[in-house]
């Protein structure tokens, strides 16, 4: 069956003319004709009497004509519903994100950018790593939004995808603060006693930043395993309760720094520390699939404002 057939008997069960209702359709008479036996055809029964004038609808057709609109109302209510998420589809951007990116850049990032570019409808996916980057490369997302390391890098192609830098983060190690606000735990610890370690698990991106660190220090650190997670928030958490040392993200810890909850637990050795990139990505538009309009807008916002501030960067102080 055909919806055309619906719109067809209900113009005819309203004009009561098969004239009438033709011309109403923009067909001729025996085309509209043919598309009333069609829709009789269908349902096996007949639905207007043809041996009266003018025109009226069999007992079968009576009954036929409420669940018509009844249909057909319902058909238009669900086309309009799609073609209104489209429409709202298209001017909303979805990011993918790790986990602890969704916690700590994200909102900030968001409230500039409405303030700064223009109101922002957005769809965010917390994910691990891995999973962040299959959505972009599986087109589940737009932007992809994560950490990068040279020695961790996100294997992205550069001749598909396109890249900026929007920040960097050190992940450095943090523990509770005593009564004198000084943090109750403090690298490297020692063999006989070591400390309480608050650990991410293997699959987590930070934890193999974490490993980096262990690996590429001068100074042995001796920590033993208490707890693991694959959430920094996890992580901070047990911290806050004492319950050992935890390698966060500065910007996971901002507020707690500031109330002298937590503090750093490395001594501001270099070596118990490394920095990371925040990068933002995107399939690069081609012909085939120019990707969104907003999208792009974005980029080339996010583009522009890199260039002057690396503009600014290059005048000298003076000439400011």
């Amino acid at each position: 069956m055909e919806t055309k057939w619906l719109e067809d008997f209900i113009s005819l069960a309203e004009t009561n003319n098969f004239s009438r209702s033709a011309s109403q359709r923009h067909v001729t008479q025996p085309a509209f004709s043919r598309r009333i036996q069609s829709l009789e055809n269908w349902l096996g029964t007949d639905l207007v009497d043809r041996t009266s004038y003018p025109t009226r609808l069999t007992p079968a057709g009576l009954v036929f004509y409420e669940q018509a609109l009844e249909m057909l109302g319902q058909i238009n209510g669900v086309r309009e519903l799609l073609r209104n998420k489209r429409a709202a589809a298209m001017t909303s951007i979805d990011l993918a994100v790790p986990h602890t990116l969704s916690l700590t850049f994200i909102p900030k990032w968001i409230t500039q950018l409405e303030t700064d570019f223009a109101p922002i409808n957005s769809r965010l996916m917390a994910l691990n790593v891995h999973d962040a980057v299959l959505q972009l490369v599986e087109g589940g997302c737009d932007l992809l939004l994560c950490y990068h390391h040279p020695r961790q890098p996100v294997q992205l192609d550069p001749g598909r995808y396109d890249m900026l830098v929007l920040g960097r983060e050190a992940l450095r190690a943090y523990a509770r603060c005593d009564k004198t606000r000084t943090p109750e735990f403090t690298l490297p610890g020692t063999k006989q006693d070591p400390l309480p370690f608050l650990s991410y698990t293997n699959n987590a991106y930070l934890g193999r930043m974490v490993e980096l660190i262990l690996a590429d220090t001068k100074t042995a650190l001796h920590l033993e395993n208490h707890y693991e997670t694959d959430m920094a928030e996890g992580l901070k958490m047990m911290a806050l309760e004492g319950r050992g040392i935890a390698f966060l993200p500065e910007s996971a810890v901002t507020r707690e720094l500031k109330q002298k909850l937590l503090a750093p637990a490395d001594g501001g050795v270099s070596d118990w520390q490394i920095e990371m990139e925040i990068r933002l990505y995107r399939e690069r538009p081609s012909p085939a699939r120019p990707g969104k309009m907003i999208v792009s807008r974005l980029w080339d916002y996010l583009e522009s404002q890199q260039k002057t501030s690396a503009k600014k960067q290059r005048v000298p102080a003076s000439e400011r």
